[in-house]
């Protein structure tokens, strides 16, 4: 990875880990899923930094190598944090990129802090998600939080070991040194003993604030600034149906583009859609 490196950032509780990719001033600052890590960006950072770009990547609190910072929680807390990264950074005024619940998060910065953020790139994740037919918000943040919450407790012998978990994920249907460096990363302690380093109450937390919360159900009403939206035309488990079912509602608030072959978690993690994601931060709004 050329021209990465990684800092923290003072915020509430200890220092945020962000990666960089490029030199001088960062202008895109990007943010990761639930579950995820600064280094979900990397093939799309790899690329934007190739064409001269710097790009800032947050590792979420509760996540990565931010793990250990303590709550609260939520899209208003993340936000905050994101903020500091713009302050820390020099980053004036920054297009801002979100994949799955970072997605959520770009909304509330660009509705918390409009003057500092240019446009907001969607990727696979933004507008808000309706409670499934037949389930209360409660049953479904259990839904949401149960298949995250079995792996978090999950203990590894060594890293090929949350390799091979991940390898038989149906998402990854080809690996790559990105998605091998990606899995590497999220884990933490000693063999045999090695665990995620997210936080399963950050999980309970955000997703119990992205269904029931006000911050992300305001920021998508307002919309204070442009936006955009990568989906991906597979689910998360590579299903053909995806995250996102139906477009039209989404499309009739910001432009939506579908990369049909990409599922969840490959619309950043694979070659193709990476760079579509790459060439979207670079276009003007």
């Amino acid at each position: 990875m050329s021209g990465y490196r990684r800092t923290a950032v003072a915020v509430p509780g200890g220092g945020l880990t962000v990666g960089i990719w490029g030199e001088g001033t960062p202008s895109v600052l990007a943010v990761h899923g639930i579950t995820g890590s600064h280094l979900a960006w990397g093939p799309a950072a790899g690329r934007f930094a190739a064409a001269g770009g710097t790009l800032a990547a947050v590792d979420l609190r509760g996540r990565g190598r931010s793990g250990a910072l303590p709550g609260p929680y939520g899209m208003a807390a993340h936000a905050r944090d994101c903020a500091a990264v713009l302050d820390a950074l020099g980053m004036d005024r920054a297009v801002v990129a979100g994949h799955s619940m970072g997605g959520f998060v770009s909304l509330v910065l660009g509705d918390l802090y409009p003057d500092r953020v240019e446009r907001i790139v969607l990727v696979d994740g933004g507008p808000p998600l309706p409670v499934a037919p037949g389930r209360t918000p409660a049953e479904q943040v259990a839904d949401t939080i149960g298949p995250a919450a079995a792996r978090l407790r999950m203990r590894f012998a060594d890293l090929e070991a949350n390799r091979a978990f991940w390898r038989a994920h149906p998402a990854f249907t080809v690996w790559t040194p990105a998605i091998e460096a990606y899995v590497d990363y999220d884990m933490t302690g000693a063999a045999p003993e090695l665990r995620s380093r997210v936080s399963l109450d950050a999980v309970t937390e955000d997703s119990a604030d992205l269904l029931t919360g006000d911050a992300l159900a305001g920021a998508w009403r307002r919309l204070r600034r442009p936006a955009e939206m990568l989906r991906a035309g597979r689910g998360m488990l590579d299903q053909p149906v995806p995250l996102y079912p139906d477009p039209a509602p989404i499309a009739e608030r910001v432009p939506v583009r579908t990369l049909p072959d990409a599922n969840h978690y490959t619309i950043l993690l694979a070659d193709a859609p990476a760079a579509e994601v790459a060439a979207a931060l670079s276009r003007p709004a």
